[in-house]
């Protein structure tokens, strides 16, 4: 069983895929970690010696900001922009996107489901 930076590796597959289960690690960074410990990418993550996960974690350790930190960075990133106020800053705030896309119609992730007035009106209408 393969445990690294806090994560339980998922043992039938393969260990690129299996690294992405660590937050901040997608299939390129783990691509490249595998490459620089010279592991194979096909591999199980349960055939994994103990040198090879220890390998794995010291170049995470090293080179990644991963889970906690990573988290920790990017809500203090969030946090800042709401701060000076700036429009990104007030589009987190207002649980809106950020990055440009139209709200007229869509963004119902950040917005959430719709109001229940207009389901209402169309059951009058029926």
């Amino acid at each position: 069983m393969a445990r690294i930076a806090g994560i339980t590796l998922p043992p039938e597959k393969r260990i690129e895929i299996g690294l992405t289960y660590i937050y901040g690690i997608g299939r390129s960074k783990a691509n490249k970690i595998l490459e620089e410990a010279r592991i194979d990418k096909n591999k199980k993550v349960k055939e994994l010696t103990e040198d090879e996960i220890n390998k794995i974690r010291q170049i995470i350790e090293k080179r990644e900001k991963i889970e906690g930190d990573l988290r920790k960075e990017v809500s203090q990133s969030i946090k800042r922009l709401i701060d000076i106020g700036c429009y990104r800053g007030m589009r987190h705030k207002r649980n809106l996107p950020v990055r440009g896309q139209r709200t007229r119609t869509n963004a119902r992730t950040r917005k959430g489901p719709r109001g229940q007035t207009i389901k209402k009106l169309k059951e009058k209408k029926a």
